[in-house]
């Protein structure tokens, strides 16, 4: 099982940016020090109440400067926003810095309101995604490679540096409709999976689809499934219980507000049920949400779920969000990630 934290280095409300930025790296720092399998930095742009992390790999690079040993994933670039050029040589460049430690996380976002801000149709973001990771692929592999397609064309280009790591870092694509479980199946590629709400159970027919389709395109193995979910962990039941109880439900709010906002967007309406989602989460509450897709509690309790979710599910690791909405105090946060390092994570090793 492989332990990680995802980061998203979220704006404090009544302090600086420049305080954000110092208590996510002072949280990076202490996971790198307890023995933290990984950190996995946000993408989010235009939302300065919710988060200051808009360039992951800007911070992977200040990470791997500063540590020695943690692994740096990117959860994750938004690649129908990116030249893909200048993403292989950026992404190569931390691969170097970190001494190989880069796991490159890709996707779409769920967002159409930063494709509209970039310029870019949200309608376009699946064609987009599939070229701009052919062409990274194509950049890290061959010198004077060439590329026609859709949206891009490209002529005898060697990019350098090329990855430390060979033949490229390790590719995870994060996976939200149905559709795509399968089609990341096919490449051969792990998948993250983003927890929110409903139960673990839901993701099980997905996962089967991805782990078959990787089967039946003749991959070794049965792939990699990382589950990215809220997790909060305290020495009591009363603690983990109350402490993240308003962060939690100021992130469901929000979500409920950024569904409702992508449904009004044109060309978004049947878009990965999302209709469906902002009816489960409008009238949600604490207690049912801790019922759902979260792990809160104690460490044995914690410990216990993550062993049910292996049985059930066989998920291959975890992407703690340990400030899921922002407003647990750093202290807090703090406490919440020595538990999983120090508490949790030997029981899986």
């Amino acid at each position: 099982m492989e332990f990680g934290m995802f980061h998203q280095f979220p704006a404090i409300p009544g302090r600086t940016q420049q305080e954000a930025f110092a208590e996510g790296f002072a949280q990076i720092d202490a996971a790198e020090r307890w023995g933290l399998d990984a950190i996995w930095l946000a993408e989010l742009h235009f939302d300065p109440q919710r988060s200051v992390l808009s360039a992951p790999l800007a911070i992977a690079s200040a990470v791997g400067a500063r540590t020695e040993r943690i692994k740096i994933g990117i959860g994750v670039q938004v690649l129908p926003l990116c030249h893909p050029l200048r993403i292989a040589e950026e992404a190569a460049t931390v691969d170097h810095i970190s001494s190989g430690r880069l796991i490159f996380g890709v996707g779409r976002s769920g967002l159409p309101r930063t494709y509209e801000d970039y310029g870019v149709s949200y309608a376009e973001s699946r064609d987009r995604f599939i070229e701009v990771l052919d062409i990274l692929e194509l950049a890290w592999t061959r010198a004077g490679f060439s590329y026609e397609g859709k949206y891009y064309a490209f002529k005898n280009i060697t990019v350098a540096p090329q990855p430390l790591q060979q033949p490229y870092p390790p590719i995870r694509i994060a996976a939200a409709s149905p559709d795509t479980y399968p089609a990341v199946g096919a490449r051969g590629l792990p998948i993250f999976i983003n927890a929110r709400y409903g139960s673990f159970a839901e993701f099980a027919p997905e996962i089967r689809a991805y782990r078959q389709a990787c089967k039946a395109a003749g991959h070794e193995g049965r792939g990699g499934v990382y589950l990215r979910v809220p997790t909060y962990l305290a020495e009591t039941e009363e603690r983990a219980y109350s402490e993240p109880k308003e962060s939690l439900m100021h992130f469901y709010r929000e979500q409920a507000q950024r569904l409702r906002d992508s449904l009004s967007r044109a060309g978004t309406r049947a878009i990965e049920g999302r209709a469906e989602r902002l009816k489960r989460i409008e009238n949600l509450t604490y207690d049912e949400a801790l019922t759902g897709q979260v792990l809160v509690g104690t460490p044995d309790a914690v410990a216990a779920q993550l062993r049910s979710l292996q049985d059930e599910l066989g998920i291959d690791g975890i992407l703690a969000e340990l400030n899921c909405g922002g407003l647990i105090p750093h202290e807090q946060v703090m406490t919440a990630l020595r538990l999983l390092c120090e508490e949790v994570k030997p029981r899986f090793h």
